[in-house]
């Protein structure tokens, strides 16, 4: 509070002075710094021992942050760091993608009203092709059933099926298993389809009923993944329960609003403060169409929040993500 207090006057005196016409503080540099016990210090020079551990320059008229110098990192944290910014960049497409989204989304429909509509529209045009592919199936049952009753005719009469009509009954057969497959790739499509429709839904009312806009690889080691907040999925239903688990994770230990959720990705709004912690949670793509779940951590930008960042309580939830899942998953398998 000293520190704070002093802050304040300094900035005071560096306005009365400027007002005045000796514009003293005006002339000279002004430093925020942090030292190795998390104690925030102003002054108008940096000890020499403080450098490398990273400082802010201010201006000396608002008090607010020019320049940052961040503290002098070592081979593993410059390892982690490079790490993780390939991770947020794969996240930053997905990031991308949902801001084109919404943007299409809104620019598309009006209201709620207009959006259903629309939906129900594009639905029922999928249940009429349905129809028309089941209309299709029981045709060919009961044209295979026709030729089947041929067959069985001529063989009652002793006489030798034609093997014309052989080749009819073979071909409806095959027939009638790709009008299945038709048939099941049509319901799955509509049921991602319908997913599509309530997650629109659902992201239509949420920026619409809000004002503020939103948020302009390779596998890792078991100790790699807790250090930078990886879940590697074995399965899509393992995957998707692990998704419900870390959506319920990042709610609980950010410090900002939800800002966007769907199956992809899960983000709240930016720090505000230099105590905030924003949370964050992606799907990011592996080969052979695998996942793996990226949990990130941003902090605001300037010195305090950057040590924020770097401090031992947003390590501890990082490691804490990958356990919480997994003991999750496993209280779940016993229910």
């Amino acid at each position: 509070m000293q520190q704070r207090d002093l802050f304040n006057s300094l900035l005071l005196a560096s306005l009365i002075f400027g007002l005045g016409g000796g514009n003293v503080f005006a002339k000279n540099k002004m430093y925020r710094y942090i030292n190795e016990k998390g104690e925030v210090y102003f002054s108008d020079q940096v000890p020499p021992h403080q450098i490398p551990l990273g400082h802010e320059r201010l201006s000396p008229i608002s008090g607010r942050p020019v320049d940052i110098v961040e503290k002098a990192k070592t081979k593993e944290e410059q390892e982690f760091d490079e790490r993780l910014a390939e991770l947020r960049k794969a996240e930053a497409k997905l990031i991308e993608r949902q801001q084109t989204h919404d943007k299409v989304l809104l620019a598309t429909y009006r209201t709620k009203n207009d959006l259903i509509s629309s939906i129900e529209t594009k639905m029922h045009t999928l249940e009429t092709q349905k129809t028309a592919l089941e209309g299709d199936l029981t045709r060919l049952i009961r044209q295979m059933e026709e030729q089947q009753k041929n067959a069985a005719a001529f063989e009652r009469n002793g006489e030798k099926v034609p093997q014309e009509l052989h080749n009819h009954i073979k071909s409806s057969q095959q027939q009638i298993v790709q009008a299945r497959e038709a048939i099941t790739d049509h319901t799955q499509k509509m049921a991602q389809i319908k997913k599509e429709n309530d997650s629109n839904i659902e992201r239509f009312l949420f920026l619409t009923q809000t004002n503020t806009p939103g948020p302009k690889g390779r596998l890792a080691s078991i100790k790699e993944a807790s250090e930078l907040g990886l879940f590697y999925c074995e399965n899509d239903r393992q995957c998707n329960k692990a998704w419900e688990i870390g959506q319920t994770f990042v709610h609980y230990n950010s410090t900002t609003p939800a800002d966007i959720f769907n199956d992809k990705l899960i983000m709240n709004r930016p720090p505000a403060t230099d105590d905030d912690l924003s949370l964050s949670l992606s799907k990011i793509p592996l080969p052979n169409d695998e996942y793996q779940l990226f949990l990130d951590i941003r902090c605001r930008d300037s010195l305090p929040g950057k040590a924020l960042c770097a401090s031992q309580r947003v390590r501890d939830i990082r490691s804490a993500f990958r356990p919480y899942v997994n003991e999750a998953l496993l209280r779940a398998a016993q229910q």
